[in-house]
């Protein structure tokens, strides 16, 4: 595959931006697409609000997922690629996909006859409990295509191609926008179906986003093709997905980990101030956009340039991202702190709410860029197959100091020593990665199997 993207040769910066600016649209996308989808819903009444409300921890297993599998597959994809290996890139990909679609489906079945006692066991009561099945049937039976999905634009993404799937999940949303109010509500021809509508549509979008991220695969790509299945290398590309895979997805899974247990803490004292942390987090995910986007750029740079034996051209592009990430936080955090009172009069009337959500907006995004430093080098940590040392950092970084920290906050200070206790955790973790990322390398075991790779043909 000719380097058609410029990932090994073109300057570095004009590559990045290239990449991420539709990374961006993808993600303003999906997030203006999640706040819609659940507007619908909330017009059908607080009890259908909160039986979707109960469905997120469930959709947070399924999508660590597909995080996990889908990092895997583009660190290994994008470094078969950048080794001109193509062979073994097709059934690389050919087997994750393979193993994604055997691992969901097997869950799905476990989760379809667990619903009932699954949700009863999270405080679902009678009234939530047969919208509840009504929703999770049909978005079980749509899950395998949403990882399916996920996975499959990590697989577009290490071709140095991030157009196709901004497109796709764009074009994914907009067929959930127009589908959720007609499956919803009954509105012309169509069937009212209430809170089961809403995960039709959803499931509806994903098949046909699903389906056009294979085609991209199959035939644009030419990456993805049926591959006669051995044993022997199943075993060994199952191996090498779940080096990267497993920790991951855990990785994935203890953030919401760590914010159930400061909403704990806080639920103790204030009320207010959880409905306030809530919002900021939400908000979070916005006031970080560009990282965000720039974040999903880098796996398949790094992961191809690695490849290729380009291995000060892949730490340049880290450390390029590193300081970007510090000075665009840092100039963004002057207007953000300027509109924390607005901006919290817009999630809240009440007026303790909007005084805790302003104080988080100002505290907070005070350390955005050493968040973002955080961020990214965990990211990179996988492309340099350290998925274990980008798991400790998050671990140490969540349990080691920001809920001890938060705890002592929280005692001393009330709420706002807790909030303080955040951008602390942040600035430290993030100054000791921008020192551990001048310093990293690749494993010696994997810059020998890399090598050996390029010059092997497939088994």
């Amino acid at each position: 595959m000719k380097d058609k993207h410029g990932l090994l040769n073109a300057p570095i910066g004009r590559v990045l931006f290239n990449m991420s600016l539709p990374n961006l649209i993808g993600i303003l996308t999906i997030y203006g697409g999640s706040l819609i989808d659940t507007y619908f819903i909330s017009l059908l009444g607080t009890e259908s609000l909160a039986a979707v409300s109960f469905t997120f921890p469930v959709a947070i297993i399924f999508s660590s997922i597909a995080i996990g599998i889908g990092a895997a597959v583009s660190t290994n994809l994008a470094r078969l690629i950048g080794a001109g290996n193509q062979p073994q890139a097709k059934a690389f990909l050919f087997d994750a996909l393979w193993l994604t679609f055997l691992l969901v489906s097997a869950l799905v079945c476990i989760g379809i006859m667990a619903i009932d006692p699954l949700f009863t066991l999270l405080g679902a009561n009678e009234l939530s409990l047969p919208l509840i099945h009504d929703y999770m049937l049909v978005w079980f039976l749509g899950a395998p295509l949403l990882v399916l999905l996920m996975v499959g634009n990590q697989g577009i993404r290490a071709t140095g191609d991030t157009y196709s799937p901004a497109i796709i999940m764009s074009v994914a949303a907009i067929i959930n926008l127009i589908l959720d109010p007609l499956l919803i509500f009954g509105l012309g021809p169509f069937p009212e179906l209430g809170i089961q509508g809403a995960a039709i549509a959803t499931s509806i979008s994903w098949l046909f986003s699903a389906s056009v991220a294979v085609y991209i695969l199959v035939f644009k790509k030419q990456i993805l093709v049926f591959t006669k299945l051995s044993k022997h290398r199943i075993i060994k590309n199952w191996c090498k997905l779940g080096h990267i895979a497993r920790p991951a997805a855990l990785m994935n899974m203890i953030n919401p980990i760590a914010n159930g247990i400061i909403l704990a803490m806080l639920a103790r004292v204030d009320q207010a101030a959880v409905a306030a942390y809530g919002a900021g987090v939400r908000l979070e995910t916005l006031f970080i956009l560009g990282i965000m986007a720039l974040n999903s750029s880098l796996m398949p740079f790094v992961g191809q340039n690695l490849g290729a034996g380009q291995h000060q051209r892949a730490k340049d592009a880290m450390m390029l991202s590193l300081r970007f990430a510090l000075v665009l936080q840092t100039l963004l955090y002057l207007p953000i702190f300027l509109s924390a009172d607005f901006i919290a009069q817009l999630f809240s009337n009440d007026a303790v709410v909007i005084d805790w959500l302003s104080f988080y907006i100002k505290a907070l995004p005070a350390a955005y860029g050493p968040l973002a430093v955080v961020i990214i080098f965990a990211t990179c940590l996988n492309a340099y197959h350290r998925p274990i040392q980008s798991l400790v950092i998050n671990l140490v970084r969540l349990f080691i100091l920001m809920l001890p920290l938060a705890a002592i906050g929280l005692y001393f200070g009330g709420v706002k020593g807790l909030l303080i206790a955040l951008p602390i955790t942040n600035t430290i973790m993030g100054i000791a990665c921008y020192v551990m990322a001048s310093r990293v390398t690749e494993p010696e075991s994997v810059t020998a199997s890399t090598a050996t790779e390029s010059i092997n043909t497939i088994n």
